[in-house]
């Protein structure tokens, strides 16, 4: 591709570029560009999420430029602040590296591995004595720190801003001075800690790397940000049935947008939106798992909808309960993953979504006789098989 035809393709998905002309200048200069993004493991899994700067990086590698994946052992341990009301907990080194392992290893199913610079921050903090931690906190300004929104906020609300979070975006500018970033790629959220980089370089008379927002993604929810800890995530690790099954609870308003972000396509308007949201169900397991497990999780769910007792379905042990609140919030916790409450229960109970063998409870106080193999359904998604 020409420069002006590869700054075309980089464009489309980019929330922000900063900027578009010194992007171009560097892609004129007709040399592999290092493109950077930084990442903190401070879990074990990744969702969908974040893949989309992973997305946007993969396509960097295609057009021939070197990415280089901050794996952030050290800033992980501080936890970065962006978007947050309160501290994070502290994280130890050793939990990091462990997180680390699985993060990459999801990471590599959208990057390819042999063209992927994977580099610990760990390996120049680490070294750095308490001389070079002072020198390196004189190149900003606690006014330029206090300029970050969230900071402005907590301070306003009268709530605390610990002194090692204003490190965070310290400790990410320099990763971009150490590993000579051209490019660095990150949520909308880090555009602030992206631009210290860049005066950061400048302070370093470095050329200054090229700003490349993506936005963020929107949860199952469809209002907050994808989120392990709101309980609106695909996990790119989930097991097919799971993911097929979740991206078909997204509303049809947002279907648009997951196309955009994470299969970089624009949904097709001549299906109908049923068909539309199952195609783009079966293309992020098929892109997560395999084709094979695409078709089995599209079937199986589609089973679901029409005959219950042919599914595929999570076994239950009901470990001798019997009253249908404390059995449907065991099915929750021990099925799903997520505890629900007793007056969420009886709100579904009254909607007539809770049934036995299909049969609707409509007594919040009532007592069921179960045997293997019964169908207990908790909601229009979530159903359980009793074990035996």
């Amino acid at each position: 591709m020409s420069p002006q035809e590869s700054l075309d393709l980089i464009r489309k998905g980019a929330a922000k570029i900063i900027s578009e002309r010194e992007l171009l200048t560097k892609l004129e200069e007709g040399r592999p560009l290092r493109v950077k993004l930084g990442v903190d493991p401070t879990a074990p899994d990744i969702h969908l999420g974040h893949t989309v700067p992973l997305e946007k990086l993969r396509q960097f590698q295609v057009l021939g430029h070197q990415v280089v994946l901050i794996i952030g052992d050290f800033t992980a341990m501080i936890g970065d602040p962006t978007g947050r009301s309160a501290t994070r907990p502290h994280l130890t080194h050793a939990e990091v590296l462990e997180n680390a392992k699985t993060y990459t290893e999801q990471a590599f199913k959208i990057l390819d591995r042999e063209k992927t610079e994977v580099v610990y921050n760990g390996q120049w903090f680490a070294k750095m004595t308490f001389d070079e931690v002072i020198r390196l906190n004189s190149r900003v300004t606690l006014q330029q720190m206090l300029q970050r929104e969230d900071f402005r906020n907590r301070i306003d609300k009268a709530e605390e801003v610990r002194l090692h979070e204003i490190q965070y975006p310290i400790m990410q500018g320099w990763d971009s001075v150490e590993v000579r970033a051209d490019v660095e790629i990150g949520g909308t959220d880090q555009l602030f800690n992206i631009l210290v980089g860049r005066d950061m370089q400048k302070a370093m008379d470095m050329p200054q790397q090229v700003v490349l927002v993506v936005p963020l993604l929107e949860g199952l929810d469809g209002v907050r940000k994808m989120s392990k800890s709101y309980g609106n995530s695909i996990g790119v690790s989930d097991a097919p049935g799971d993911m097929f099954g979740k991206a078909m609870s997204i509303s049809d308003e947002l279907m648009a947008r997951y196309y955009a972000l994470l299969l970089g396509e624009e949904q097709d308007a001549s299906l109908h939106p049923m068909e539309a949201k199952k195609q783009l169900a079966g293309r992020l397991v098929e892109r997560y798992h395999d084709a094979a497990a695409a078709v089995a999780a599209r079937s199986n769910w589609e089973t679901m909808r029409t005959d219950l007792a042919a599914a595929e379905l999570p076994d239950f042990d009901p470990a001798g309960e019997t009253g249908v609140i404390a059995l449907v919030a065991a099915a929750y916790e021990n099925c799903f993953g997520g505890a629900r409450s007793n007056s969420d229960i009886r709100r579904l109970i009254q909607q007539g979504s809770i049934q036995h063998n299909g049969g609707k409870i409509t007594d919040p106080k009532a007592t069921l006789e179960l045997k293997p193999g019964d169908v207990l359904r908790l909601d229009k998604k979530n159903s359980v098989r009793i074990a035996g």
